[in-house]
């Protein structure tokens, strides 16, 4: 072993030192059996774990947080499983999105869009194997560069460079797409499009921070307002359009699968400060209004809807969209119509973009028609699954007051906190659990030394609460999709929300609405526990090889027999893996185990199974 001088040279590691060591870890393993006088087994592997952390550390432990773009592990063998180890998926599997298969849909009524909705295979048909990257994947390029780069390798899919190439969407030049900024609405560039919106919304001051946009393309609208400080949650269905949202994933723009059908978006009400639609096809003007109605549900009072495309200003455009002059002027007579019910405000119409705000003051709005209800207000936030309505979502009265500007939002009480509408939290008890992320936070970064750093852009937290660990790591270079289960026992995604951060709804019993290989980092506080009688550990850790791109990193918080088993399934799938104390004390029986996927792709492992047959035949 070799150590570094005070002059930079290496020099070997003196015998008194090794010595010296050695009594330590000796010092430490007998200070553990002593204090652990009672305990049980947990305490017995609590000692163990000292052990492992304090005499060898994550790098000496052979846990790396690096990338290599094509490293060699490919060829690495697994071991540990108590069973046999999951097998890989055929390369034909490498972009499988389990509950937007595209068979699966056709079966699927297409009213409403209903095909285009999540529809999850049943336990029988589920594929339990570990979808491969396909053949030369890379790491993509850090933050800003891939928002206009993407390697060609790893979403190999030219269609929207031919169908899109008048509206600049993306070109294909050789090893790598560019992303010129452009949208069918926005030829020219987003950031030119942003500066004309910018003219009715704020979005200089801080106070419109998170954004909706619908039917979103590659994305392009989110990426350039992240550098205004504008985090933009965008979805569109997995169709004709190929990988759109894949594409914005590996730009690292936030993003899911998903449509504006028959249920409801999987958010809790006044969730954004604003909602955007430019072409985005979606028939705002019909099903009653329901699907205006479901975004006003969803968007905060004082947030602004913006409209870009057909029909608005239809007298000068409806020659070049090639539509009948009375369809359109219907249309947009509806939509105004809808926009007064739901007491919005028109604050603009220029050019093709029309722009309303939702009022504050309730009173200024107008009788809400006989044929319209109200919608219920017990269980607002109950949305998962549940069909879309033709009613309007009462204002909140227990709102708790105005939100703060980005980025004093981030750190100040919500409101849903102050005004005490989440059972079990009070002013108190929120804010220990925001210094209770930051220890947690501190002590990953102690393990894991790239986690403040640009090495991880898309971040995934599976079991979220009020959002501790994003607000803990928070970093203009990164973003986390913060996920309220559907099994939690309080339902926290407003305050997530309230606090300028994004996340959506989930159920780990499925999959989650999202393209293979498209997050860094994946954190897991609880999240086996929650589940343990629900649905099978072994699925959701497959789900998390799935999402999480080869040599990214998990981070999972939970009991120790839980990891124990984890780390087990783990080292079957590929994972290298490393188990650490709780940071208070090796007593608790809550651990950390790090996790980093191992690289390999669809050839590499082809290859891999060839030599072994061979050298068997031989």
């Amino acid at each position: 072993m070799a150590i570094k001088g005070n002059s930079g040279e290496y020099k070997a590691r003196s015998p008194l030192g090794m010595v010296i060591a050695v009594l330590l870890c000796c010092f430490f393993y007998v200070l553990g059996a002593w204090q652990r006088s009672g305990y049980g087994k947990g305490d017995r592997i609590a000692v163990a774990v000292t052990r492992q952390t304090a005499c060898s550390g994550a790098s000496a432990a052979g846990l790396s947080f690096e990338t290599h773009h094509t490293g060699g592990l490919a060829n690495a063998t697994t071991s540990g499983l108590g069973g046999e180890p999951p097998p890989p998926c055929a390369a034909a599997l490498a972009d499988h999105t389990p509950c937007h298969d595209q068979d699966r849909a056709m079966k699927f009524p297409r009213k409403n869009m209903v095909y285009r909705e999540r529809h999850c295979p049943s336990d029988g048909e589920r594929l339990r194997c570990l979808v491969p990257a396909p053949p030369g994947y890379v790491t993509p390029f850090p933050w800003p560069k891939s928002r206009d780069y993407v390697p060609y390798a790893n979403a190999p899919y030219k269609s929207l460079t031919v169908e899109k190439a008048v509206q600049n969407w993306v070109q294909y030049e050789g090893a790598v797409f560019r992303f010129p900024g452009g949208g069918t609405q926005f030829p020219h560039g987003a950031d030119k499009y942003i500066d004309q919106l910018a003219s009715v919304v704020p979005f200089a001051d801080g106070s419109v921070r998170t954004v909706l946009d619908t039917g979103c393309g590659v994305a392009s609208l989110g990426a350039y307002l992240d550098s205004r400080g504008v985090m933009a949650m965008s979805f569109a269905p997995r169709d004709s359009h190929e990988a759109q949202v894949q594409f914005a994933l590996e730009r690292g723009v936030p993003a899911f699968i998903g449509v504006l059908g028959s249920v409801k978006l999987p958010f809790p009400p006044r969730s954004f400060d604003m909602a955007h639609c430019s072409r985005c096809l979606i028939p705002w003007s019909g099903n009653g209004g329901m699907y205006m109605m479901e975004v006003d549900r969803v968007l905060r009072p004082g947030g602004y809807w913006v409209l870009s495309g057909p029909p608005i200003n239809w007298k000068a455009n409806h020659r070049k969209w090639e539509r009948a002059e009375e369809d359109l002027a219907g249309e947009q007579k509806r939509i105004e119509e809808y926009a007064q019910m739901l007491c919005w405000e028109k604050v603009t119409e220029m050019d093709e973009i029309g722009v309303w705000r939702k009022r504050t003051d309730t009173a200024a709005c107008p009788a809400m028609p006989p044929a319209v209800r109200a919608c219920d207000p017990a269980n607002p936030d109950d949305v998962w699954y549940k069909n879309m309505e033709t009613c309007i979502t009462p204002s909140s009265t227990a709102a708790g007051g105005e939100l703060q500007p980005f980025p004093e939002r981030l750190k100040a009480i919500p409101p849903r906190i102050s005004s005490g509408a989440v059972q079990g939290f009070t002013v108190e008890s929120y804010e220990e659990e925001k210094r209770r992320w930051e220890r947690h936070v501190k002590a990953y970064t102690k393990v894991n030394y790239k986690l403040d750093t640009k090495r991880y852009r898309n971040i995934m937290d599976m079991n979220a609460g009020v959002g501790g660990f994003a607000a803990a790591i928070f970093s203009p270079m990164s973003w986390v999709m913060n996920v309220v289960p559907t099994a939690a026992e309080l339902s926290t995604l407003g305050v997530i929300y309230e606090r300028g951060l994004i996340g959506i709804y989930h159920d780990w019993c499925e999959a989650f609405s999202t393209y293979p290989r498209t997050y860094d980092l994946i954190h897991a506080n609880g999240v086996f526990s929650l589940y343990r009688d629900k649905c099978k550990m072994e699925d959701i850790l497959l789900e998390m090889d799935r999402i999480l791109r080869p040599e990214g990193t998990v981070i999972l918080r939970d009991d120790i027999d839980i990891l124990l088993r984890v780390d087990k399934v783990a080292m079957g799938m590929r994972w290298k893996t490393m188990m650490v104390n709780h940071e208070d004390s090796p007593h608790i029986r809550e651990k950390v185990l790090y996790a980093v996927k191992r690289y390999w792709t669809a050839d590499s492992d082809k290859s891999s199974q060839e030599k072994k047959a061979t050298s068997s035949e031989v």
